[in-house]
This record gives C-alpha cells, structure tokens and sequence, in this order.
C-alpha cells in the first residue's frame, strides 16, 4: 500500500486541523519576527542581513538568521549570496512572499492606525479586572 504525503492528504489546506501544514506555515508567517520580516522586505528591494537587524529593532542575529530560513524554506523569500570577500547576502521577497506580505502588511497599517484605541481598551479592560478581583477579595 503507498504512504501518501502530509501534502496529498489535502485538497486545500485547514489551518484549523492541526495535523495540516498549512498551521505550521501560518505559525513561520505569523511568528514574533516572521510578519516582521516580511513586512520590511515589503518595498520590492533586495535587504542586507544588516540592514534587516537595524530595522527590525530587538531581534537578535540568531533568531533573525532562524527566521529568514525558515521563510526562505516556506518560499517567501529570495536568499543571493554574491561571491565576494567579505560575504555579501541580500534578500528579497518571491512572489509568494509579495503575496502574504500585502495582506500582513494591511493587519500591520491597521495596527499601527488603531494601536492609541487599543492601548485604551486594554486599559479599561485592566481596570474593570482589577476593581472586579478587588470585590472578590472584599468579600472573603
């Protein structure tokens, strides 16, 4: 009997199903870093490592280096290794990665648009917590 692929057990992928590995590449996308380096590999031009870790503040090296294979592995992303002394590596969107960039890049404006109504929110969120936790506390 022949042993059919993750892949050709789907018609389509399910994110929903967790065996399917259309969740694990949803996991690389929406990662702490992966919508990150996507959305600055956005502008259609090739990146330096370099320039990428100046850019996306916080990152370490390392999991910038994990971040890009792994989105490079998914098809994302273009790695060009120039055979040059020193070391000359650029990156760059495919067009998959121009694809889910445009709609992660949509969630990222958004954000960015709405981040002063959301830090409100979670504040009277937290407050309603708090006083509710208080009450509770009173009563024992």
């Amino acid at each position: 009997m022949k042993k059919t692929s993750q892949l050709e057990q789907y018609q389509r992928g399910n994110v929903f199903i967790a065996q399917c590995p259309s969740r694990e590449v949803l996991n690389h996308i929406t990662s702490r870093w992966g919508i990150l380096v996507l959305v600055a590999l956005n502008d259609g031009a090739r990146h330096r490592f370099s320039g990428l870790k100046k850019r996306i503040t916080g990152i370490s090296e390392k999991m910038l280096s994990q971040t890009l294979q792994t989105l490079e592995r998914d098809g994302f992303l273009t790695r060009i290794a120039y055979p040059v002394v020193p070391p000359h590596v650029e990156y760059q969107l495919t067009q998959y990665g121009h694809t889910v960039t445009q709609k992660a890049a949509i969630l990222v404006e958004w954000l960015e648009d709405n981040i002063i109504d959301i830090q409100r929110i979670q504040s009277r969120y937290d407050q309603a917590r708090m006083a509710h936790e208080s009450s509770l506390q009173a009563k024992k």
